[in-house]
């Protein structure tokens, strides 16, 4: 068993109101709730800091809590639900991000599964083969290396691994980006991971990377990866992106 909570903030620089902005006629949350509905988790809650978007959830059916509005994280949001909400601590919690209209709902069933196999880890995540050198040498893609055993040994906007005999040759082929993992933004906690992610500072590297998920690794909270079951649908984080989003739903 497990839940899934959906961090919905209102303000957005680039896109403003983003959780309402329409897609096909919806709210793009709206579409978000209604494929995580289809994971199978026994508990779908919307966790926001604005009264319009609790508004609108309660218009479609959702169940929505009001936060805090000083949370720096959604992760942040994710442990005052599981708090207010009397989850225990070995419990799952899917972080389902509220700008993922095409989500597949097999990879938030896949990352709890996952998460629940792996008794040694706190947390759970999923990445996709990166397929291109633009892909790999963007900042923009976060990536991801793991051991062995699929835990997590850093994510980094950098172009990791480096394969250096490749680079040495200036090799611009698939040999530079062999093996090279696209880290997805979907997660899978333990609530004690959760509480405990809540207490700790920014460290090092995360301030360096700009990158949430290495507060764990600086602090031994295990990460284990596996590759999606299905390769996501595009985010949405700009107007174009917004248009681009409602002509795909609506076919066009």
């Amino acid at each position: 068993m497990f839940r899934i909570v959906i961090p919905a903030r209102y303000a957005s620089v680039r896109l403003p109101g983003k959780p309402l902005r329409l897609i096909a006629g919806r709210p793009m949350l709206e579409h978000v709730y209604r494929r995580a509905l289809l994971a199978g988790a026994a508990e779908v809650v919307v966790a926001t800091d604005d009264e319009r978007v609790l508004a609108a959830c309660q218009a479609f059916g959702a169940t929505a809590l009001l936060t805090s509005a000083s949370h720096p994280s959604g992760t942040d949001r994710l442990g005052e639900v599981a708090t207010r909400r009397g989850w225990p601590e070995q419990s799952i919690v899917v972080n389902v991000q509220g700008d993922e209209p095409f989500l597949p709902p097999a990879n938030v069933a896949q990352v709890a599964t996952l998460l629940a196999a792996s008794p040694a880890a706190a947390i759970a995540t999923l990445a996709t083969p990166i397929h291109s050198l633009d892909e790999f040498l963007d900042p923009n893609v976060v990536k991801v290396v793991t051991d062995a055993a699929g835990r997590a040994l850093y994510f980094s906007r950098a172009p990791i691994p480096c394969v250096r005999d490749a680079l040495a040759a200036a090799a611009t082929g698939p040999a530079r980006y062999a093996g090279a993992l696209r880290h997805i933004g979907l997660y899978a906690y333990r609530v004690a991971a959760l509480q405990r992610l809540a207490t700790l500072p920014a460290g090092p590297l995360e301030l360096a990377e700009r990158l949430e998920q290495l507060r764990a690794l600086e602090n031994g909270l295990g990460i284990v990866v596996a590759v999606a079951a299905e390769v996501p649908g595009p985010g949405v984080d700009t107007e174009a992106d917004l248009a681009a989003a409602d002509r795909l739903m609506r076919g066009a």
